[in-house]
């Protein structure tokens, strides 16, 4: 597997060339926060059609500026045949844990799939109630466009969700900065206002906090 930062199609068209017209790269964001939703997102693009140009910018999410997620969130869903987003709630992280529940939002991203996908490929976890075929391996999503895509989709769409919703109906607790993740500024907000319906109560820093 190529080990370089610039993702390719490469196992794309292993899968492709093996009679599977459609496969879906699939990515998570937010699985480590502390608040808030994980997000999953799922990429169709058309067959051997992948225009080079448009998406010479899309990389994993984490080597990205937001502004230039923004911008590669744009091009991907102009290239894709079809693009599905799903999440998680806190509530559901709490009752089965962070791994299910990735595992949760990434089956509702496929389920919004049109037309569905025949393969897939991820980043390091496998969905066994997924009954399609399957190319899971770490780092795949600086390794696979389609992967490298579903990532930049799931993160814009958690971070538009933190900033948005998040941030308005909990104002103090500065979502729209650290998007639940656990930095000094969060810390602080919760040692001043307590626990909100959108952290995860079962991470142990908040655990903690409910004692």
């Amino acid at each position: 597997m190529n080990t370089c930062r610039k993702p390719n199609l490469e196992t794309e068209r292993e899968l492709w060339q093996a009679g599977y017209h459609l496969v879906a790269g699939l990515d998570e964001a937010g699985r480590g926060a502390w608040a808030g939703p994980v997000y999953a997102a799922a990429v169709i693009f058309p067959q051997f059609e992948v225009p080079p140009e448009l998406l010479a910018g899309v990389r994993d999410s984490k080597l990205l500026s937001a502004r230039q997620r923004e911008e590669q969130f744009e091009h991907i869903v102009a290239a894709a045949l079809t693009v599905g987003v799903g999440y998680a709630t806190a509530e559901e992280i709490d009752r089965q844990g962070i791994v299910p529940s990735t595992k949760l939002a990434m089956r509702r991203a496929l389920a919004k799939l049109e037309p569905p996908a025949q393969a897939l490929i991820i980043d390091a976890l496998q969905l066994p109630a997924v009954l399609l075929p399957q190319r899971s391996f770490p780092r795949a999503d600086a390794l696979s466009l389609t992967v490298a895509a579903a990532s930049i989709l799931a993160k814009v769409s958690r971070d538009r969700w933190m900033e948005g919703e998040a941030a308005t109906r909990f104002a103090g607790y500065s979502f729209a900065q650290h998007k639940g993740y656990g930095t000094a500024q969060h810390r602080a907000a919760l040692d001043e206002l307590g626990v909100t319906s959108i952290h995860r109560r079962t991470f142990r820093p908040i655990a903690a906090r409910l004692l």
